[in-house]
């Protein structure tokens, strides 16, 4: 029986916003009807979401039905508004994070936060995570795999990154408005199903390459949906590292050396390839998640982590003693030991 199961990938969209005074800017706005609500941004319905996103009962609910002790609460990635002017944005993150630890307030122990931050504006998003941090108490923050194009590997976002690493902040990193997405062809649904495994892919290559890992080696980093194709890449980045003295000059460090100190969420959908992930990466390097509660979540998580075959161990780190150590609810393995992809720790020979 897996114990004190924790659920990093889930996402909160509030019950309200407060208005726009201001502007023909593209701020959200809720439409309730029932049990549903539909998002309207720029006078349009971005998506309709059920009320599970904001009622702490619901929630509960759930989780009980799927062996889920605690959640993780993130926005919804559209509501970090990066394209919002900075003055604006900080407003609405403001909201979402107090709304957040109002949820964490009022069912202790059964909720932790990741806020938002103005990431379009780093050094502001660096003072606002202090506060993320220590005013709303939060574990961490959401943040995407771009601002406006720039991946979160460039430089220009060290302010955020430094203090990210200062203050022990978990940082889960979740694709939004992916690139590529103009060569789908079928419904706008295919940028998340298609274009998102890519976009993360594209970021964690960044944080590689852009020197960012190397400069932080305590970041906390935690990628959404198995970090997207990133362990098909990383092989192919592995090589070239080794050959190419041109790649060799972004990084110090072997591409797989920084891919040990990364995290991602077992939400792949599929029974081999979560086996793979741990094959790969090691079961001390996953967590569980879900996409709670959108129409694309695993139902079952920790039953789709427990069809996979892993070791007790393996499946109770996945579950929860990974995210309590992300979260700061625990203190991380030995640093003194060698890790086995297996999804042990063993000690140097």
């Amino acid at each position: 029986m897996t114990e004190g199961c924790i659920d990093l990938h889930t996402h909160v969209v509030p019950a309200n916003f407060p208005p726009h005074l201001g502007g023909d800017l593209p701020w959200p706005s809720m439409r309730h009807r029932g049990c549903q609500a539909d998002v309207i941004i720029a006078g349009k319905v971005y998506r309709t979401v059920e009320d599970g996103c904001w009622t702490i009962s619901r929630r509960l609910d759930a989780m009980a039905k799927n062996g889920v002790s605690a959640q993780v609460l993130s926005p919804m990635p559209e509501l970090l508004s990066y394209w919002l002017p900075p003055s604006e944005a900080a407003q609405l993150c403001e909201h979402l994070n107090t709304e957040i630890a109002r949820m964490m307030r009022d069912a202790p122990g059964r909720f932790f936060g990741l806020g938002a931050v103005t990431l379009q504006a780093p050094e502001l998003a660096a003072r606002q995570l202090e506060r993320v941090m220590h005013d709303y108490t939060l574990q961490g923050v959401e943040i995407a795999t771009h601002v406006g194009g720039r991946p979160i590997g460039d430089a220009s976002f060290e302010p955020f990154f430094a203090a990210a690493e200062e203050f022990g902040a978990a940082i889960f990193v979740h694709p939004l408005r992916a690139i590529g997405k103009e060569r789908l062809i079928g419904p706008p649904t295919l940028e998340q199903v298609i274009a998102f495994p890519c976009e993360t892919s594209l970021a964690i290559a960044s944080l590689m390459t852009g020197g960012m890992l190397e400069r932080h080696p305590r970041l906390k980093l935690v990628f959404s949906h198995g970090g997207g194709g990133f362990a098909l890449t990383l092989p192919r980045l592995q090589h070239a590292w080794s050959v190419i003295a041109a790649v060799r000059a972004t990084m110090p460090h072997p591409p797989n050396a920084y891919a040990q100190r990364l995290s991602f969420d077992t939400l792949v959908y599929d029974t081999p390839t979560l086996r793979f992930l741990v094959e790969r990466f090691g079961a001390d390097r996953l967590v569980l998640g879900s996409d709670y509660p959108f129409a694309i979540a695993e139902e079952q998580p920790l039953r789709a982590l427990e069809a996979a075959g892993l070791a007790d161990s393996a499946v109770q780190a996945i579950a929860s003693t990974n995210a309590r150590r992300l979260l700061g609810l625990a203190e991380p393995p030995d640093d003194d030991g060698k890790r086995d992809l297996s999804g042990g720790w063993r000690h140097a020979d």
